[in-house]
């Protein structure tokens, strides 16, 4: 795949995650080769990192922060020889931004996960939010931030082969094992979790297994996976995030929510987009349908992750959780 056409399909994905398109037009623009992209978006995200250090005010210089650490966060998209020193400056970069932004944020971490508490100390409720394959805590703010003006205390986390933590773990199928393992470590009784593309298999897995969970939200999560089926550079992102062929395909096996969705309790909120048509990938249709109390919300318009359409859902979901958890 070219440069051109790799930024472009990341275009949505990018700007969802709150990167200024004008900046990602012309950072990408410049690539000649995609190999340089890794290198390309580190160097934007030290830019930003040089701001936060010269700023005039500590608001300003968190906000530099929190937007490198999008960008080294979208410098481990693509390739880079540097993947595993991206996501730990991405992580760094957040952990400063906030410092100065929300000094009340607290860093929890198990043996299976690292991630940021943020929200009131006395808030209603806490949702977790769950990042895909590639995906990762410093990815999905909007999300964050719309859960956190409801009320509602938020954790973004990275679990096994994701973020942070993607250099020295591995994807595991049976994700409800890290969700317990935060779940206590927040000391929650109950929790809502919404998940992102393949965190929303990793969401309604949990929600299938763990009864702490009270209400789940997914966003172009996985029903099943087809190894046979899926492009090949979804397969290439699996063998690296697995550890190995034969390891990826036993995992892309185990992503099945046939058996398990009946078994999801809680109310379970499935978003997904009409034009995000992956090879090997069944949507979350036969999620909703077989969950107990599942609801389908199904963006016509939408991609991958629905960047180009959060008002059709992004508030409708933090609305429903918070409806639900409070």
């Amino acid at each position: 795949m070219s440069a051109a056409d790799f930024a472009a399909a990341n275009f949505s994905r990018a700007t969802g995650a709150g990167l200024d398109p004008h900046e990602y037009q012309r950072v990408t623009g410049e690539l000649t080769d995609l190999d340089l992209w890794g290198q390309a978006f580190m160097r934007a995200a030290g830019e930003h990192s040089a701001r936060a250090e010269q700023a005039a005010t500590a608001l300003s210089a968190g906000e530099h922060h929190r937007v490198a650490a999008r960008w080294f966060h979208f410098a481990t998209l693509g390739p880079n020889r540097e993947q595993a020193a991206a996501a730990a400056q991405a992580d760094a970069a957040m952990g400063r931004a906030l410092e100065l932004l929300e000094p009340d944020a607290r860093r929890i971490e198990g043996p299976g996960f690292a991630g940021w508490l943020r929200g009131a100390a006395d808030a209603a409720a806490t949702v977790i939010v769950v990042p895909g394959l590639d995906s990762g805590k410093e990815e999905f703010h909007d999300m964050s931030a719309a859960l956190l003006r409801r009320g509602l205390a938020v954790f973004a986390m990275d679990g096994p082969g994701q973020g942070v933590l993607a250099a020295t773990s591995v994807v595991r199928a049976d994700y409800h094992h890290v969700i317990g393992q935060v779940i206590d470590a927040l000391g929650a009784g109950s929790v809502g979790l919404v998940g992102l593309s393949l965190g929303g298999y990793y969401v309604a897995e949990s929600a299938a297994h763990d009864t702490r969970v009270a209400a789940a939200a997914t966003v172009s999560g996985p029903f099943r996976l087809e190894w046979d089926a899926l492009p090949p550079p979804v397969q290439e992102l699996l063998v690296q995030r697995a550890g190995g062929q034969e390891a990826a395909r036993r995992f892309a096996r185990q992503v099945d929510l046939s058996a398990l969705a009946p078994q999801i309790a809680c109310p379970l909120l499935v978003v997904d987009g009409g034009q995000d048509v992956i090879p090997g990938v069944t949507n979350g249709e036969p999620l909703a349908r077989l969950a107990p109390r599942g609801e389908y919300l199904l963006i016509p318009h939408g991609d991958h992750l629905l960047g180009n359409a959060r008002a059709d859902w992004l508030a409708a979901t933090a609305d429903r959780l918070h409806g639900e958890l409070t």
